[in-house]
């Protein structure tokens, strides 16, 4: 593979004018990283196309020089998934920030990749219509980032994630051909799901530049619930409890003890700092259908040891109790230079013991790890307050994360729920899927990309 050249960059500003190719070394920085701790490497130039047309015309141009390719949205990711190679060529897809249409009829909307995530759910709430995938960075996050991270979200155990609302997409192929996969059919079983294959390929199959998202009626009512326990096992244990009584709510979260400190101290929310655990519980849906789920689960919370249980008296109300959850990582990040974001997934069953495993590496090699995560689904997100430039103490990082993924496989669950692999987690999808599974991906990427030019070295080598 090749870095960009002078004559390369010149075919590039025929093809999208000098306005939309950057190259001058200030202005390349911002596009060096992502939202991944302590990984940084400098493209070669970046451009801005503004449709799915011009993203084809760079990939032609780019396969022709043999110039690797890595996509770019926001650079929210927290798995190294956008982090570009030395001298390659960024492809930026922010300027491709249009909702081509809303479809109340058919339930759909369709946007360009660019499109931030909340603006996607705020044009649906305008008609009375309703996108639930609700990742952390919804504020600032791109749609087509997030079909090729498949991203999830606070309300996942209900709604799903990302996958479950794709419809169709536009993709550049490796070698520049635009195709459309999928339609407004709620039923499709004409051929291959050829789109299932590109959401959460993380860019190394294709390029996604518009999407067809479903999209669902608003929900009538809902109530928001934040309850605080003195045990991890009591939260988890009601928590089974309230899945056990066929209870599916939009949102079970839940913060360890440092997190709720570290989120107090950040949003002043009047949370006590003593507790083991807090869960944040939302139920939504039918008005009668919410003050009946959200009694059954306030009594399974105390029946399992509820410290306190704060019911929202109102939907503003509601916003201040559900910060507490949202503002998690921000308020983490406030600790420590460096703030490394984890993500595995257990069984709902072994969350409290993986809880525990995580709290004992922390102690085990001094580092500060606060806990939370989804525990409705079982998706932890294990964070690491740190800074870089202790190489002593990044190494025990290192060990420590080497640790939570072996005891995350033992009890049976994944390397990332939500985050993808990308760089940070490659060197452990071996290990989870098998010799088989993991020739049968690099067989497909072989198939798609025989020139290895799309977003290199993320999944695997």
């Amino acid at each position: 593979m090749n870095i960009v050249t002078p004559e390369f960059l010149d075919q590039l500003r025929a093809v999208l004018g000098p306005a939309q190719v950057v190259t001058a070394q200030e202005d390349l920085i911002p596009y060096s990283f992502d939202g991944t701790a302590a990984l940084k490497h400098m493209p070669g130039a970046v451009v801005f196309p503004l449709d799915g047309r011009q993203v084809a015309e760079c990939v032609k141009l780019a396969r022709a020089a043999q110039v690797p390719v890595v996509t770019r949205g926001s650079g929210t990711g927290l798995s190294g998934g956008s982090v570009p190679l030395n001298g390659c060529l960024v492809i930026c897809l922010v300027r491709m920030d249009k909702i081509l249409e809303i479809d109340a009829s058919n339930l759909t909307l369709r946007a360009q990749c660019g499109v931030i995530t909340k603006e996607i759910d705020d044009a649906a709430a305008a008609i009375g219509l309703f996108y639930p995938p609700d990742p952390g960075s919804m504020k600032i996050s791109t749609i087509g980032g997030n079909v090729a991270e498949n991203s999830g979200g606070l309300r996942g155990l209900k709604y799903g994630v990302t996958r479950d609302y794709v419809m169709g997409m536009e993709v550049v192929l490796p070698d520049g051909q635009l195709v459309f996969l999928g339609n407004k059919c709620v039923k499709d079983v004409a051929g291959y799901s050829m789109k299932d294959l590109f959401v959460g390929s993380e860019g190394t199959l294709g390029i996604i530049t518009e999407v067809l998202i479903k999209l669902l009626p608003r929900p009538a009512a809902r109530k928001t619930m934040l309850v605080l326990y003195d045990s991890m096992e009591a939260a988890a244990q009601t928590i089974s409890a309230i899945i056990a009584a066929r209870i599916i709510p939009c949102t079970l979260e839940f913060l360890d003890r440092m997190t709720v400190g570290c989120v107090e101290a950040f949003a002043k929310i009047g949370l006590p700092t003593d507790v083991e655990a807090l869960v944040l519980m939302e139920t939504d849906g039918h008005p009668a259908v919410v003050e009946d789920e959200a009694a059954k689960m306030i009594e399974l919370a105390r029946r399992h040891g509820a410290r306190e249980v704060k019911v929202a008296a109102d939907e503003a109300e509601g916003a201040r109790l559900a910060s507490a959850r949202r503002s998690a990582f921000s308020a983490l990040a406030r600790m420590k230079p460096t703030t490394i974001l984890e993500d595995v997934t257990v069984p709902r069953s072994e969350l409290a013991r993986m809880v525990a495993h995580i709290n004992a590496v922390a102690k085990k090699h001094g580092l500060l790890i606060g806990t939370f995560g989804h525990m409705g689904d079982g998706n932890l997100h294990p964070t690491f307050l740190t800074d870089e430039r202790d190489h002593e103490e990044m190494h025990r990082v290192e060990l420590a994360l080497e640790e939570i993924v072996d005891e995350t496989l033992k009890l049976g669950g994944t390397v990332t729920g939500e985050h993808g692999v990308g760089l940070a987690k490659k060197a452990f999808l071996k290990r989870q899927l098998g010799d088989g599974s993991f020739e049968l991906m690099r067989t497909v990427k072989r198939a798609l990309d025989p020139q290895g030019l799309l977003n290199p070295g993320k999944i695997f080598d």
